[in-house]
């Protein structure tokens, strides 16, 4: 073999090794949690008819529901999750993270990922809900945009379309926000919300990589 093969194959060996590496640590792969066709590995708290898989999305419409992730037993603490999502005018929803599953009402635990574009609601998509608001996303509705969510110890990163919208660092023994809702970060799974009967929101392409 001459010297430039040899030089080009040690480079490919390299390579390979250096792209192990990353991936290793990165933590895991990408993970589908919605397979577009039903709902297997989710569970549903109250109101069912709420929900319904439709064209390889979910789609929530009626009185408050919530959409539990079951996918994994192992609880989620640092995370990169991601999702597409299409609001419709006046419609309002959610993603919550590090929280759990309950049979009925707001969910208590973890924070949520708010999912508004037109909604009275002045807390509008992509804002820490009640925690570090935002009041003009980079989103419109009936138009698709791809949410994020990377949880990293006390750190909490929100983008839209790659913008990022929300930074933000938990302080050290941060204390309930009420006796009702915790809003700290912990562990636990991913739920959606349906908000209303007059919010008609849709997601797609659920994916979570988890991080060391």
């Amino acid at each position: 073999m001459h010297l430039l093969g040899k030089i080009s194959l040690f480079a490919l060996v390299l390579g390979m090794g250096a792209a192990s590496v990353t991936q290793a640590d990165d933590g895991d792969d990408w993970v589908p949690m919605f397979d577009g066709k039903s709902l297997d590995g989710w569970k549903i708290n109250e109101n069912p008819d709420s929900w319904r898989v439709k064209d390889g999305m979910l789609v929530c419409k009626g009185p408050r529901s919530h959409l539990f992730y079951v996918g994994q037993d192992k609880p989620f603490k640092n995370f990169h999750f991601k999702a597409d999502v299409k609001t419709t005018p006046g419609s309002n929803s959610g993603i919550y993270f590090h929280t759990r599953y309950q049979d009925q009402g707001w969910p208590k635990y973890g924070y949520e990922c708010q999912v508004n574009v037109s909604h009275g609601d002045p807390k509008k998509s992509s804002g820490l809900y009640a925690t570090k608001d935002v009041a003009d996303p980079p989103a419109k509705d009936d138009q698709w945009y791809t949410q994020e969510i990377i949880v990293k110890g006390r750190n909490v990163t929100l983008k839209i379309d790659g913008k990022t919208l929300v930074e933000y660092t938990e302080p050290e023994g941060k204390e309930a926000f009420s006796k009702d809702f915790e809003r700290r970060l912990g562990e636990g799974t991913f739920a959606l919300q349906a908000h209303d009967p007059d919010s008609l929101v849709y997601f797609k392409n659920l994916v979570v990589k988890r991080l060391p």
